[in-house]
């Protein structure tokens, strides 16, 4: 039977151990979000699939809602999983090696796609100048007049 919350009756998604209270995410937020105090509350989330309390848990004035399971349900489905992946290898030692071929083809593919460039400072090029704005305008110019070089600065 699935926990209700203690104010609306809507199914609970998490527990407030300060309250004793199970509580949907809407009511949840009205009374954690009164002051300052309740604010703090320690809230635990509900299993998703079974309802019990998770190792999830936190504090503040509003939840996301969100989707937490239980130890034992990750563990249920877990052995659900192996026990599938089992059988799986059992129907493929059959077959042939051809998958595994295949497998490690994308593999390459998928660690060339991943590769990071370092970015290095060792160019032979300088870096650009910096422009910058000013009120000022201010402009060089370089002369050359019978082989001397002269420069003049304007303001």
């Amino acid at each position: 039977m699935r926990k209700k919350c203690e104010l609306c009756n809507c199914a609970a998604n998490l527990f407030c151990d300060s309250d004793q209270a199970s509580l949907c995410w809407e009511c949840d937020a009205k009374v954690h979000s009164a002051n300052f105090l309740v604010t703090k509350h320690p809230r635990i989330l509900l299993c998703h699939v079974c309802q019990s309390l998770t190792p999830w848990h936190g504090s503040g004035p509003k939840f996301v809602p969100t989707m937490s399971l239980c130890t034992d349900c990750v563990t249920k489905n877990n052995d659900t999983c192996n026990h599938q992946n089992d059988d799986d290898v059992e129907n493929d030692g059959v077959d042939g090696g051809e998958d595994e071929d295949e497998d490690e083809d994308e593999d390459e593919e998928e660690e060339e796609e991943n590769q990071v460039v370092p970015w290095t400072s060792s160019t032979s090029m300088p870096p650009p100048p910096v422009s910058s704005s000013s009120n000022s305008a201010t402009t060089t110019s370089t002369r050359f007049s019978n082989g001397a070089e002269e420069e003049a600065i304007s303001i």
